[in-house]
Protein backbone atom coordinates (compact mmCIF):
# COMPACT_ATOMS: atom_id res chain seq x y z
CA UNK A 1 0.00 0.00 0.00
CA UNK A 2 0.87 3.63 -0.66
CA UNK A 3 -0.64 7.06 -0.12
CA UNK A 4 -2.04 6.83 -3.06
CA UNK A 5 -4.25 4.22 -1.74
CA UNK A 6 -5.95 6.80 0.58
CA UNK A 7 -9.89 6.17 -1.59
CA UNK A 8 -9.21 2.27 -0.58
CA UNK A 9 -7.94 3.28 2.75
CA UNK A 10 -11.20 5.96 3.23
CA UNK A 11 -13.69 3.03 1.19
CA UNK A 12 -12.63 0.68 3.68
CA UNK A 13 -13.19 2.59 7.38
CA UNK A 14 -16.18 3.47 6.00
CA UNK A 15 -17.27 0.21 6.55
CA UNK A 16 -15.70 0.14 10.05
CA UNK A 17 -18.02 0.84 12.98
CA UNK A 18 -17.33 3.76 15.17
CA UNK A 19 -16.47 1.48 18.05
CA UNK A 20 -13.76 -1.12 15.17
CA UNK A 21 -11.94 2.37 14.74
CA UNK A 22 -11.72 3.72 18.26
CA UNK A 23 -10.65 0.14 18.91
CA UNK A 24 -7.40 -0.10 16.49
CA UNK A 25 -6.59 3.58 16.16
CA UNK A 26 -8.05 5.53 19.06
CA UNK A 27 -10.01 7.42 17.16
CA UNK A 28 -12.78 7.44 14.79
CA UNK A 29 -11.37 9.17 12.02
CA UNK A 30 -8.12 9.36 9.96
CA UNK A 31 -6.75 11.47 8.08
CA UNK A 32 -4.22 11.50 5.26
CA UNK A 33 -1.50 12.22 7.04
CA UNK A 34 -2.17 9.84 9.56
CA UNK A 35 -1.66 7.31 6.36
CA UNK A 36 1.59 8.57 5.70
CA UNK A 37 3.27 9.08 9.27
CA UNK A 38 1.93 4.81 9.05
CA UNK A 39 3.44 4.35 5.79
CA UNK A 40 6.79 5.84 7.14
CA UNK A 41 7.56 3.55 9.88
CA UNK A 42 5.31 -0.42 8.65
CA UNK A 43 4.81 -2.13 5.79
CA UNK A 44 0.97 -1.99 5.30
CA UNK A 45 -1.25 -4.15 3.06
CA UNK A 46 -5.13 -3.73 2.21
CA UNK A 47 -6.85 -6.81 1.52
CA UNK A 48 -9.74 -6.95 -0.96
CA UNK A 49 -12.41 -8.79 -1.38
CA UNK A 50 -13.89 -11.01 -4.66
CA UNK A 51 -15.93 -7.70 -5.61
CA UNK A 52 -12.46 -5.78 -5.53
CA UNK A 53 -14.40 -4.01 -2.37
CA UNK A 54 -11.26 -3.52 0.80
CA UNK A 55 -12.09 -5.43 3.67
CA UNK A 56 -9.11 -5.29 5.85
CA UNK A 57 -5.98 -3.56 6.22
CA UNK A 58 -2.83 -4.93 8.12
CA UNK A 59 0.44 -3.25 8.62
CA UNK A 60 3.57 -4.80 10.42
CA UNK A 61 6.63 -2.49 11.15
CA UNK A 62 9.87 -2.01 13.83
CA UNK A 63 7.27 -0.04 16.61
CA UNK A 64 9.74 -0.24 19.64
CA UNK A 65 13.24 0.40 19.40
CA UNK A 66 14.19 -3.01 20.03
CA UNK A 67 15.82 -5.17 17.48
CA UNK A 68 14.07 -7.94 15.38
CA UNK A 69 10.71 -6.67 17.01
CA UNK A 70 8.06 -5.80 14.32
CA UNK A 71 4.61 -5.04 15.79
CA UNK A 72 1.24 -6.33 13.88
CA UNK A 73 -1.60 -3.91 13.12
CA UNK A 74 -4.59 -5.09 12.17
CA UNK A 75 -8.16 -4.27 11.07
CA UNK A 76 -11.16 -6.21 9.22
CA UNK A 77 -14.35 -4.39 8.52
CA UNK A 78 -17.18 -5.51 10.94
CA UNK A 79 -19.30 -7.46 8.24
CA UNK A 80 -16.31 -9.84 7.36
CA UNK A 81 -14.91 -10.13 10.93
CA UNK A 82 -14.96 -14.24 12.22
CA UNK A 83 -14.35 -15.05 8.13
CA UNK A 84 -10.71 -16.54 9.07
CA UNK A 85 -9.34 -12.95 6.76
CA UNK A 86 -7.19 -11.33 10.17
CA UNK A 87 -6.04 -14.54 10.72
CA UNK A 88 -4.79 -15.62 6.83
CA UNK A 89 -3.54 -11.61 7.16
CA UNK A 90 -1.56 -11.88 10.53
CA UNK A 91 -0.01 -15.00 9.72
CA UNK A 92 0.96 -13.92 6.12
CA UNK A 93 2.56 -10.52 8.09
CA UNK A 94 4.26 -12.53 10.40
CA UNK A 95 6.16 -14.79 8.15
CA UNK A 96 6.29 -11.74 5.85
CA UNK A 97 8.27 -10.17 8.88
CA UNK A 98 10.13 -13.40 9.52
CA UNK A 99 11.63 -14.08 5.79
CA UNK A 100 13.13 -10.06 6.51
CA UNK A 101 15.01 -10.88 9.89
CA UNK A 102 12.53 -10.36 12.68
CA UNK A 103 12.15 -12.68 15.22
CA UNK A 104 9.56 -11.16 17.51
CA UNK A 105 6.09 -10.30 16.16
CA UNK A 106 4.76 -8.10 18.83
CA UNK A 107 0.19 -6.14 19.05
CA UNK A 108 -0.71 -3.95 21.32
CA UNK A 109 -4.56 -3.90 21.97
CA UNK A 110 -7.16 -3.51 24.85
CA UNK A 111 -6.79 -6.46 27.16
CA UNK A 112 -10.91 -6.94 26.58
CA UNK A 113 -10.06 -7.48 22.99
CA UNK A 114 -10.67 -11.46 22.91
CA UNK A 115 -10.97 -11.92 19.30
CA UNK A 116 -7.99 -10.41 18.26
CA UNK A 117 -6.23 -11.99 21.65
CA UNK A 118 -7.40 -15.47 20.30
CA UNK A 119 -6.13 -14.72 16.64
CA UNK A 120 -2.47 -13.73 18.05
CA UNK A 121 -3.02 -17.07 20.21
CA UNK A 122 -3.87 -19.40 17.36
CA UNK A 123 -0.48 -18.58 14.88
CA UNK A 124 1.41 -20.06 17.83
CA UNK A 125 3.16 -19.77 21.78
CA UNK A 126 1.98 -16.11 22.84
CA UNK A 127 3.29 -14.09 26.39
CA UNK A 128 0.95 -11.39 27.49
CA UNK A 129 2.08 -8.39 29.38
CA UNK A 130 -1.03 -6.76 31.31
CA UNK A 131 -0.66 -2.87 31.36
CA UNK A 132 -3.56 -1.13 32.37
CA UNK A 133 -6.90 -2.22 30.06
CA UNK A 134 -3.90 -3.32 27.80
CA UNK A 135 -2.22 -6.06 26.82
CA UNK A 136 1.07 -6.63 25.13
CA UNK A 137 1.22 -10.03 23.00
CA UNK A 138 4.29 -11.48 21.59
CA UNK A 139 4.94 -14.04 19.62
CA UNK A 140 8.35 -15.93 18.72
CA UNK A 141 8.13 -16.12 15.00
CA UNK A 142 10.79 -19.27 15.18
CA UNK A 143 7.61 -20.91 16.99
CA UNK A 144 4.83 -19.62 14.18
CA UNK A 145 2.22 -22.49 13.68
CA UNK A 146 1.71 -23.56 10.53
CA UNK A 147 -1.26 -22.77 8.51
CA UNK A 148 -3.76 -25.40 8.91
CA UNK A 149 -4.84 -24.99 5.37
CA UNK A 150 -1.72 -25.95 3.77
CA UNK A 151 -0.51 -29.42 3.23
CA UNK A 152 2.83 -29.76 5.17
CA UNK A 153 6.07 -30.09 2.88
Amino acid sequence: MTETDWDLVAAFHAQCSEQNLLRRWGRARLAPRDLSRLLAHAQCWIGLGADERPVALVCVGPVSREPGVVDLGLQVADHRQRQGIGTALARQAACHARMRGAHTLSAFTQASNAPMLRLLDRLGPTTHTRDGPYVEVRLALEALAPDPGTAPT
